[in-house]
């Protein structure tokens, strides 16, 4: 079983009691490299839960926030055909295939891009539930998928190039595709025009 130095628990809690964006300097400290030599995946979540149940307890800042609904509008571009949801992901259906990755909203809004974490090939993801977090100089956010079904390939690249997701958010820097178990979930998507509309509020 692996196990986690205590120098390095105690420089991720005294990293995350920043009072402004504890949470990302935290996550920022076991981004790779350390994250492949010092934490294992499972891991890693498991140091996540610990946090989320603890640090309110030492009155901590403890949460990953979800994307801001109220994403800066400046300079971002909204793509023609994709599916959206509220959480700024976006949906590209080819055939019983989708292709899901982060709106160009919510990579302005984060900021430069320094990890994603992804699910596993051949793992399922649930309609509106999370399944990875991307990490940025500014916050650390959990990622929702729009549909339901297996992870039939995930952007390796991001692994290594993360920035790619600020480059490109709807090419080189998608997350991963997914073969639907209910397409009847696309229903509960947006279109182009209600994003922006959902964006302008």
């Amino acid at each position: 079983r692996p196990r986690i130095p205590i120098r390095s628990l105690l420089k991720y809690f005294s990293l995350l009691s920043c009072p402004r964006h504890g949470t990302a300097l935290a996550l920022h400290y076991f981004r790779p490299p350390v994250h492949h030599t010092l934490l294992p995946h499972f891991t890693r979540m498991a140091l996540r839960q610990l946090v989320r149940a603890t640090a309110p307890k030492l009155g901590l800042q403890s949460s990953i926030p979800a994307l801001s609904t109220s994403i800066a509008r400046n300079y971002s571009t909204v793509i023609e055909g994709l599916k959206y949801m509220q959480s700024h992901e976006w949906a590209k259906v080819e055939g019983d295939v989708v292709t899901v990755g982060i709106t160009d909203h919510a990579q302005a809004e984060l900021g430069d891009v320094v990890y994603v974490e992804l699910p596993e090939v051949g793992s399922t993801v649930t309609h509106k539930a999370t399944f990875g977090v991307v990490e940025s100089v500014k916050a650390a956010s959990d990622v929702y998928s729009p549909i339901s079904g297996e992870v039939v390939a995930i952007n390796e690249d991001l692994a290594d190039s993360p920035g790619k997701v600020n480059e490109g958010a709807y090419t080189d820097g998608w997350m991963m595709k997914v073969k639907m178990s209910n397409p009847a979930e696309l229903d509960s998507l947006m279109d182009a025009a209600q994003y922006e509309a959902a964006c302008d509020q």
